[in-house]
């Protein structure tokens, strides 16, 4: 098989600017990439068809990462449902469209988590993807972010296009949204027991009832991971990204308060959503088709994660 070669390659990233973004950048910046565009969102809205053709123009690339995606937790996502599928929906599907038009030579789409069924076995496996709907609070972001893999198998397929799929689990780490509004649950819990803490409130209320099962990648993890199979995979398959360790909500809040210091009691409002009863992947895939496994221990990644929340405030 042909070496990839990074300094030849004009690379665009959309979402390059944002908490993914930072940790492909930097990674890039070490592989001697020739050329690196990350369109801002104030220079090209990505959801119109004019504003894709005019970023191509400019960007000119023969790699396309797209990161660019309108995300949130479970509140952002019932409060937005119809933004939530059509922003997806439109960015990717032109891109991937125009970057064939153009002769891009290779795709990499980054899918959800959010796409597998409510009820998938454990650990969920790539080839589970379609036996059932999503869970409903962020199915319409679940949906529009898999029919990437649709036109990406479509596109393989018709017009020999070089587009692959991969699905990050759960990311975290330092430079994440810590926006209570929009945040996930990690930043969001860190966020809550520290400022708790400070104020000294006596307990902090979490939505839910802590059953559910999540499991978490470190940003940098998944960046190592997206450039590996930019690199070395080929194929029309989906493949996750993880790390292969599931925890509970309610596990990880205890965790998380006794890392950030927090002595306080843990409340859990049952009128609010849980979201999907479990998530866990099975991680296999990426490691044999591009060698990709994840490196950083849970317990140091949170540790970077509070650490630099607690310096980014100031």
């Amino acid at each position: 098989m042909e070496t990839f070669n990074w300094e030849n390659k004009r690379v665009c990233v959309t979402g390059g600017a944002g908490f993914l973004g930072s940790y492909i950048l930097e990674r890039l910046k070490t592989r001697r990439v020739r050329e690196i565009f990350i369109p801002k969102i104030e220079d090209y809205n990505l959801v119109k068809r004019d504003d894709i053709l005019r970023m191509l123009d400019d960007a000119q690339p023969d790699l396309i990462i797209h990161l660019a995606a309108l995300a949130g937790g479970i509140g952002a996502n019932r409060a937005r449902p119809a933004d939530f599928f059509y922003i997806n929906l439109m960015m990717g599907v032109q891109l991937m469209h125009e970057a064939w038009q153009r002769g891009v030579e290779k795709f990499v789409a980054i899918g959800t988590i959010c796409a597998y069924p409510k009820f998938t076995p454990l650990p969920f496996k790539e080839e589970n993807l379609w036996d059932g709907y999503p869970e409903e609070t962020n199915a319409p972001y679940g949906l529009a972010k898999k029919m990437l893999l649709v036109q990406a198998q479509a596109y393989r397929e018709q017009h020999d296009f070089n587009a692959i799929y991969l699905l990050p689990v759960n990311l975290y780490g330092p430079r994440d949204n810590f926006d209570l509004e929009t945040s996930h649950v990690i930043p969001a819990l860190i966020r809550k027991y520290i400022e708790a803490q400070e104020r000294g409130d006596e307990q902090v209320e979490l939505w839910g009832d802590g059953s559910p099962t999540r499991e978490f990648l470190y940003a940098g993890d998944a960046a190592n991971g997206i450039l590996m199979a930019a690199e070395r995979y080929n194929g029309s398959e989906p493949v996750n990204l993880g790390s292969g360790n599931e925890i509970g909500i309610k596990d990880l809040a205890q965790l998380i308060a006794r890392l950030s210091g927090y002595e306080g009691e843990i409340v859990w409002d049952t009128s609010k959503p849980n979201g999907q009863p479990r998530r866990a992947l099975d991680t296999k895939r990426a490691e044999a088709y591009f060698g990709f496994t994840a490196q950083m221990p849970f317990e140091e990644g949170l540790r970077r994660t509070i650490e630099w929340y607690k310096e980014s405030r100031g």
